[in-house]
């Protein structure tokens, strides 16, 4: 005999999250102001922590993270904060560090799942690609590997925040160079992916890979330069429809309005307005497809129950250019296993 458990998983990008931490990695709650638009560090604060308990999930990768460096730990700068704030999800667990300052972790709530590293990761080379260097065949953001266990009940998670395509240059140049550059190393990083889901797909693992990946099918010109963009290397859509990854927003929409969903808003200072994209992703193996997934982008103008609560619609707009998506999933567990309980 089985039972459900019913588990609210969420990918959540904070704009320079470790800006709301100071050189110890305390969390900062005062006027000085933050990278996201006009905003505090504690108004910004206030926001996050807003957000992230009206999503109420079970478990939150929390993408751009606060920095893992000398004297700041990861783990300790966000347990802090969910003590702070009194949040659910109130342990972390960090992988490998970035380089960058922009970390991935996953914030879970220990009632309710059981979290630990996966112990291979990065045990095989990332592919090669012609006319990058070695420096571009690494991951500046390490993907984070857990094993999640819940009611005896298990999956595996990678997340991930892939290479950003976004252009620095000061020629148009220099601009279409850094581009092009930039989608072959993104192209690289999902190549690894692929591979790694196909590997744990292949042993008969429920699988959830999440994040910020930076792209969306259509998004620009370079995509068709390369032939794919890096969501349909990593869900598997160009292949022979083995190993596939699922999730409703990867793939491009079609119709009279060509309407697309958005996770992400970000400023066009050219344009001086802003534009939305789908960037930010939570695709499951066909297993946990099974059981009829539900997603939701927490958007403070296209999710309906956003927009009319209108202090969490404001936290949304105040805490990132991202904003949360989340998946209620159903798993099933013998009835012998733990005492987990639906979703209060």
């Amino acid at each position: 005999m089985q039972r459900d458990i019913n588990l609210r998983i969420a990918t959540y990008n904070v704009e320079w999250f470790t800006n709301l931490f100071d050189a110890q990695g305390e969390p900062l709650f005062d006027g000085r102001p933050t990278r996201h638009e006009q905003t505090t560090a504690a108004g910004q604060a206030r926001a996050v922590a807003r957000v992230m308990a009206s999503v109420d999930a079970d478990l939150m990768l929390v993408v751009e993270a606060p920095d893992d460096g000398v004297g700041r730990h990861t783990r300790v700068s966000l347990e802090l904060f969910a003590e702070y704030f009194g949040l659910r999800t109130r342990a972390c667990l960090h992988g490998a560090a970035s380089v960058t300052q922009q970390e991935i972790a996953l914030l879970y709530d220990p009632d309710r799942v059981a979290v630990r590293l996966d112990p291979e990761p990065g045990s095989h080379p990332v592919p090669r690609v012609h006319g990058l260097s070695a420096a571009d065949h690494v991951f500046d953001k390490p993907p984070l590997e857990a094993i999640i266990e819940s009611a005896g009940s298990t999956f595996h998670l990678i997340g991930v925040h892939i290479k950003s395509k976004v252009s620095h240059g000061q020629t148009a140049r220099n601009m279409h160079r850094q581009a092009l550059r930039s989608r072959r190393k993104q192209l690289v990083q999902s190549l690894w992916l692929r591979e790694r889901v196909e590997d744990l797909l292949r042993q008969g693992k429920s699988l959830i890979l999440l994040g910020d990946l930076n792209d969306g099918p259509g998004l620009d010109e370079y995509e068709e330069v390369l032939g794919q963009s890096a969501l349909e290397v990593i869900s598997g859509q160009l292949g022979p429809g083995r190993y596939l990854l699922h999730d409703p927003h990867a793939r491009l929409q079609v119709g009279p309005t060509l309407a697309q969903p958005a996770s992400a808003r970000f400023w066009s200072v050219a344009d001086q307005h802003y534009f939305g994209a789908m960037v930010d992703y939570i695709m499951v193996s066909g297993d946990l497809c099974a059981n009829r997934p539900a997603w939701r982008i927490w958007h403070p103008f296209d999710d309906p129950a956003c927009y009319r609560n209108a202090e969490l619609r404001e936290a949304l707009l105040t805490a990132s250019d991202h904003f949360p998506v989340s998946l209620d999933l159903v798993l099933h567990a013998p009835a012998e296993a733990g005492a987990a309980q639906g979703r209060p």
